[in-house]
């Protein structure tokens, strides 16, 4: 179950995918970032609840993640990019969970993937906000942000984010369906005008950020199941 919450509050009762008699209340203070940023770090949302905050609206996606066409890409994204991020002694790599925030675009969020460079943090383009020795939260913009679109997630990544993450000046926006008889893999770059898919050869698309050209694939293994796969090669 997937809730758009447009009014200033609002209590959400989440028996079948959270736990039974849970109530989620939504408070009018969510529909300010700052009021966001402070409720979904509380000890009041539980913990790993998919939230996004887009311009005063607050989306709750409580639907449990499927679990071939989301959760085998995931795996497969986790097992391609953390080892060249260490080859190339890129930067960090975090992996759902992470709320990202960037204040000029009014969106605070949880991707699946975010990848923040040394150079970025150099910069000041991106800080980290911790409590005590935790990282809490990504405030600025991140170079690469990763989502896998579920049925519960289409206009929201594919529009919503898209926009949002374009105004946050995120340098390239990964956008992955496998959903579909065909897998849709956009590496899509940052311009002025927004996101752009360059042209691709043989599914092979050039991520600036990492120097590398990616394509993910996938193939059934012997019990019928989509085993995917992130494969890189030099620009």
């Amino acid at each position: 179950m997937a809730v758009l919450i447009k009014a200033p509050a609002k209590t959400i009762r989440a028996d079948n995918d959270l736990k039974d008699g849970f109530l989620l209340n939504v408070p009018a203070k969510a529909h300010t970032l700052s009021g966001f940023r402070a409720w979904a770090l509380s000890d009041d949302v539980p913990e790993k609840l998919p939230l996004t905050f887009i311009r005063g609206e607050v989306f709750i996606d409580m639907s449990k993640e499927e679990m071939l066409t989301h959760a085998l890409v995931k795996t497969a994204i986790a097992g391609g990019l953390p080892p060249m991020n260490e080859e190339l002694d890129l930067g960090h790599i975090f992996i759902n969970g992470i709320l990202v925030t960037n204040v000029r675009a009014q969106v605070s969020n949880n991707p699946d993937f975010v990848v923040v460079s040394f150079r970025s943090l150099k910069a000041g383009r991106v800080r980290y906000i911790k409590d005590k020795h935790r990282i809490m939260e990504i405030e600025g913009s991140p170079d690469v942000v990763v989502e896998i679109v579920s049925n519960s997630s289409v206009t929201k990544d594919n529009r919503d984010l898209r926009e949002a993450y374009h105004q946050a000046r995120i340098r390239e926006y990964w956008l992955i369906d496998a959903r579909g008889e065909e897998i849709v893999f956009q590496l899509l770059l940052w311009r002025k005008s927004g996101y752009f898919l360059p042209s691709a050869e043989d599914g092979w698309q050039r991520s600036p950020v990492f120097g590398r050209r990616f394509r993910l694939t996938r193939k059934q293994d012997r019990a019928g199941v989509w085993k995917y796969k992130l494969e890189s090669q030099e620009a």
